[in-house]
């Protein structure tokens, strides 16, 4: 397939990529990923922040609060298929439709389920908070629409992200606006969450636009139970590491709320947008490259871990090149971004920020674990993790509070994406290789870079 992008890029570049065509694949697939993100950071840092500054500490904190206490049930939803589904049809192309249908109606089922929860516990934590009982249930009702994300699991099987990105982006831009237009007319709390759900069915809607708009058809997916069972079997360890990478990314909001209340949710709140914006970085390069990974695997093990090695070596750099600048400026840019009533986020930025490193590493890991088939040993990080992260919250928020959380938040990354890969034998190639990261990143990149220059080295394979 011919990408006309590469006239564009300079001499040097373009001699490396021509006729390799999957890597010019991969880079397009990842481009278009980027491209989404950055429209999201964009629009959606200005659009957040006025968001953020219109609605207080508190009240930001409270929408917050019920964004974190869904996403607790949400696993329910999610049934740890993403990954099994993409890895199936790349297997098994023609059992396409049944996979897709399947994993469709298993996830609609998981987001019923996750209604009911979010909204029973939440009666049963906060009986007299109405605001909170109805943002709890506006955003637990999106999870049904999140089922059709089921069709972007077949553009990134085949590595054709820029369909998704459009049909998201372009509800992502009118509920901006619609949320420009709340806030000029002094809208309530629960308007915005309203918006978001209209963001998440809008963006429901467009994927099945575009699914149809290339010839396929959603009547064409079919549920065969045999076909649920095997991917239950292949996906509930990493469901139940879904709970725990859950736990450990939200419930440092929920018990802050329960413990600290709104406000301290809305301060750490603020550091999160600016900490969390980078880490879709991480999540798009490895979903563009996990079928180029897949086929190395397949070709020498050799070249498999050399692109393993190539993709940790990249994310320290990109981690790196995030944590730094946020830590030297974080007083600058939450008083910037923000303003004075958020200038306690800017301790919690300079230490949240960090996590990022070990964050982006354990995306990497993910890979790992589930091509060798031991998608175990991810529940069993984000077990340990998970302790740990409420363990540490339970000493450290009553104390310091959204300090508190941010320190547990960092400890906990440290022990669950890099500390645990010393204590299992089969990891610890995984565990010397992020060590070598952190002493020696400087001559490996020298290193890669001149053997990127053989041409028996392409990421084709």
């Amino acid at each position: 397939m011919k990408t006309t992008w590469i006239k564009y890029l300079p001499a040097f570049a373009r001699r490396r990529l021509e006729g390799r065509h999957d890597l010019q694949k991969v880079i397009g697939n990842i481009s278009w990923l980027f491209f989404d993100k950055i429209i999201r950071m964009g629009i959606g840092l200005v659009v957040g922040v006025w968001v953020a500054r219109y609605l207080g500490p508190e009240q930001f904190g409270k929408y917050n609060y019920a964004l974190a206490f869904v996403a607790l049930f949400s696993v329910c939803s999610n049934l740890g298929l993403d990954s099994i589904v993409i890895r199936e049809i790349v297997r098994d192309p023609e059992c396409t439709d049944k996979t897709l249908g399947t994993a469709f109606i298993l996830k609609l089922a998981g987001a019923a389920l996750t209604l009911v929860l979010s909204t029973v516990f939440i009666y049963v934590l906060r009986p007299g908070d109405r605001v909170a009982q109805i943002m709890v249930l506006i955003v637990a009702m999106g999870t049904f629409f999140q089922a059709f994300d089921t069709i972007d699991f077949w553009f990134q099987s085949q590595v054709r992200s820029r369909f998704t990105v459009i049909a998201r982006n372009a509800a992502f831009i009118l509920v901006s606006l619609i949320k420009i237009v709340l806030i000029t007319t002094n809208a309530s709390l629960t308007a915005f969450a309203w918006a978001g759900l209209a963001e998440i069915a809008l963006g429901a809607i467009g994927l099945v636009y575009v699914y149809h708009r290339i010839g396929l058809r959603l009547g064409a997916w079919g549920f065969r139970m045999e076909r649920a069972r095997e991917l239950l079997r292949e996906s509930w360890p990493l469901m139940l590491s879904g709970v725990f990478v859950i736990i450990l990314m939200k419930i440092d909001q929920v018990m802050l709320g329960n413990i600290r209340g709104d406000k301290e949710v809305g301060i750490f709140s603020a550091a999160l947008k600016l900490s969390e914006l980078w880490y879709f970085i991480p999540v798009s390069i490895t979903a563009s490259v996990f079928p180029a990974i897949v086929n190395a695997r397949k070709i020498a093990k050799t070249l498999y871990y050399q692109r393993l090695k190539e993709l940790y070596l990249l994310m320290t750099w990109l981690s790196l090149a995030v944590a730094i600048p946020l830590t030297l400026c974080s007083g600058q840019i939450i008083k910037l971004v923000y303003g004075n009533e958020y200038q306690n986020a800017a301790t919690v930025l300079s230490i949240h920020c960090w996590a990022g490193v070990f964050i982006f590493w354990g995306q990497v890991s993910n890979i790992w674990y589930l091509l060798e088939n031991l998608n175990h040993y991810t529940m069993y990080r984000c077990l340990i993790g998970a302790v740990i992260n409420v363990s540490l919250n339970l000493f450290l928020i009553p104390r310091y509070g959204a300090k508190g959380a941010a320190i547990s938040t960092l400890v906990t990354q440290i022990a669950a994406s890099y500390l645990f890969d010393l204590i299992n034998k089969p990891s610890r190639i995984l565990f010397r290789i992020k060590t070598n990261n952190l002493i020696f990143f400087l001559p490996l990149t020298l290193k890669m870079w001149q053997q990127s220059k053989l041409p028996e080295n392409s990421m084709d394979s």
